[in-house]
């Protein structure tokens, strides 16, 4: 689940000045958190699996609360400043936050599902979009350069950088494909609140924001529009949809940044 909306003159770029609201977890602290996250990587599998013409949005959600549960977890969404689902799944022109009802999936839908599973108090978080064939060929190539994109900033999640450098790598695998990248809404710190510190957006310049360091655990979420990237918040309070219509992708990871090298991702089956 996405953080908040920002500003550019916000705590995100106090650099090291905003460190001190950032929790450096353990070993063992990381090792929950990847029980956490198996949870939820099994869970997008599972949806992965029932995506498919005719179903409900609401029929996906009660299979995540199941399986959710079944593992000895809860649903860290469900109650989460009201949200009243165990996930968020977003279709077609929806970003993120949508809120499961009736709605039947079609043909040619694209469906983002956004997973929280909290287990022994320690919090996974991970969303993938799958498509409905048949999709035209410009769809494909928005969820694949989204995937890209996270790739990018997990890539960028190196001990030493900065948070800005994880944007930047997001951004620039976005924009050269052509899409737009979400601005309102960002990534986060996660571990035993589901939004913690430091906020890690999708975009800005390299070099900026908070120092990564080890034993940071963050949350890289890109969400990519096909067309621009405005968004607007619907009625409910919770679902975010792109302005101008277009399809929106958004995939996710909980991440641990180590000594050397590249990120643990925390969130794989």
């Amino acid at each position: 689940m996405t953080g908040g909306s920002f500003s550019l003159r916000d705590r995100l770029w106090r650099d090291d000045r905003s460190a001190g609201a950032i929790v450096l977890r353990s070993a063992r602290e990381v090792e929950l958190i990847r029980d956490a996250g198996r949870i939820v990587a099994l869970v997008l599998d599972a949806l992965a699996a029932a995506v498919a013409p005719g179903l409900t949005t609401a029929e996906l959600d009660a299979l995540a609360e199941r399986m959710i549960r079944a593992a000895g977890a809860v649903p860290t969404f469900k109650g989460y400043h009201g949200f009243p689902a165990s996930i968020c799944v977003s279709v077609n022109d929806e970003v993120v936050h949508g809120i499961p009802g009736d709605r039947r999936l079609a043909a040619g839908d694209i469906v983002s599902c956004d997973v929280g599973a909290t287990l022994g108090g320690y919090i996974g978080d991970g969303a993938r979009t799958f498509s409905l064939s048949p999709v035209p060929p410009e769809t494909k190539r928005l969820l694949e350069v989204t995937e890209q994109s996270l790739q990018a900033g997990i890539a960028a999640a190196v001990s030493g950088a900065r948070v800005g450098d994880i944007s930047h790598a997001v951004q620039s695998v976005v924009e050269a494909a052509g899409f737009s990248v979400v601005r309102r809404f960002c990534g986060h710190g996660v571990g035993t609140s589901m939004h913690e510190e430091p906020q890690v957006p999708n975009h800005g310049p390299a070099g900026h924001g908070p120092r990564l360091r080890p034993g940071m655990v963050i949350a890289i979420e890109p969400m990519v529009c096909a067309g621009g990237y405005d968004v607007r918040v619907a009625r409910n309070g919770w679902t975010v949809s792109t302005v101008d219509g277009s399809f929106a992708a958004h995939f996710e990871h909980t991440v641990a940044l180590v000594v050397d090298g590249p990120p643990r991702i925390l969130t794989l089956p």
